[in-house]
């Protein structure tokens, strides 16, 4: 029995470079946005100092996907999350690619037969950023201001702290978001602060939204690597890749969702912070309307199986909100 717990991958690195670099060692698939292409740019130049290979090694792989196509609606209004993910997962499941990478808020509580979340990175910084030219916070900007966001969750956190503002869709990717703020489609917006740190955007951040006051979006900030469920190669590859808090912490939030029955017509806010030993925990969801919001949070110690702790702990607090709060908190047909 082969009892190496990180791949040798030195036969497969010689043959790429015998063959000129035609054979990539891993092909990548990932969505073909900019913000998609960046971070997945910075994953591939991380994964591949790991296996100590040049990154030529490892293809990426643009793929569009369903939701990259609609730029005039909700996703609510054609699918949900659902939409981002699709073409990746078919593409993994025929061989096309041996890797998907995806921004985890993204991915659906559950996956299709076959694929698994391989491997989750070093997350960044999961909190929102308000961004306007017209105010420094959300506190600030005038009643009956308009806040962009195809965002269920964020009109809900919006409307449930200022019901005197409005609420309308902006879609697009960052860069078209920020150009329709600037043209004076809405006062107001908000982007996560991951998305603009990894395309050096930081800057047009007006200021921070605190979580403990609008927790973001479950898993936001956080990467998700996926796998065809049988391919030892690549799992034994992404081993080193693995970062053992974030999976702690992504499994708390997936584990709240699943719970909700959370998608894109449910408006979930979600954060979990693990510092080694301690688990802190904050959900909520809220009316679309902003109208109510139901709350829990929690600390907990964790011990060696940290994963499935975290992941009993999320399941536990939204199945007491889902029993609370029933049908108030999903959005009418």
């Amino acid at each position: 029995m082969d009892r190496r717990t990180t791949p040798d991958l030195a036969g497969d690195v010689q043959a790429v470079h015998k063959s000129a670099m035609t054979t990539p060692l891993f092909r990548i698939g990932a969505r073909g946005s900019k913000l998609s292409l960046t971070q997945t740019g910075q994953t591939r130049a991380r994964w591949a100092a790991l296996l100590g290979v040049a990154e030529e090694a490892l293809e990426i792989v643009p793929i569009i996907t369903s939701g990259d196509r609609i730029q005039d609606r909700r996703l609510i209004e054609s699918g949900g999350k659902g939409l981002f993910t699709k073409e990746l997962d078919d593409a993994l499941l025929d061989g096309r690619i041996d890797i998907g990478v995806h921004s985890l808020k993204d991915l659906p509580t559950q996956l299709p037969d076959g694929i698994d979340l391989a491997c989750v990175p070093e997350r960044e910084d999961p909190r929102d950023a308000f961004v306007s030219l017209k105010a420094k916070t959300l506190e600030e900007l005038a009643p009956n201001s308009v806040v962009g966001t195809a965002s269920l969750r964020r009109q809900a956190q919006v409307l449930y702290a200022r019901n005197d503002l409005r609420v309308s869709t902006l879609r697009g990717n960052v860069d078209t978001r920020l150009t329709k703020l600037e043209a004076g489609e809405a006062d107001a917006t908000f982007l996560a602060l991951a998305g603009l740190k990894r395309m050096g955007l930081e800057a047009r951040a007006t200021s921070l939204l605190d979580p403990d006051a609008m927790p973001p979006a479950a898993c936001q900030g956080a990467l998700a690597i996926t796998a065809r469920s049988d391919d030892t190669r690549v799992r034994d590859a992404l081993s080193a890749f693995e970062n053992r808090g974030a999976r702690v912490e992504i499994e708390a939030e997936r584990a709240f969702l699943a719970a909700l029955d959370g998608s894109c017509r449910t408006p979930i806010g979600a954060l979990a912070r693990f510092d080694g030993t301690t688990l802190s925990f904050l959900g909520e969801t809220l009316q679309p309307d902003g109208g109510a919001r139901w709350r829990r949070r929690e600390s907990i110690a964790l011990g060696a199986d940290a994963t499935k702790q975290a992941q009993a702990l999320g399941a536990r607090l939204g199945g007491e909100i889902r029993e609370e709060a029933g049908d108030a908190i999903v959005l009418d047909q």
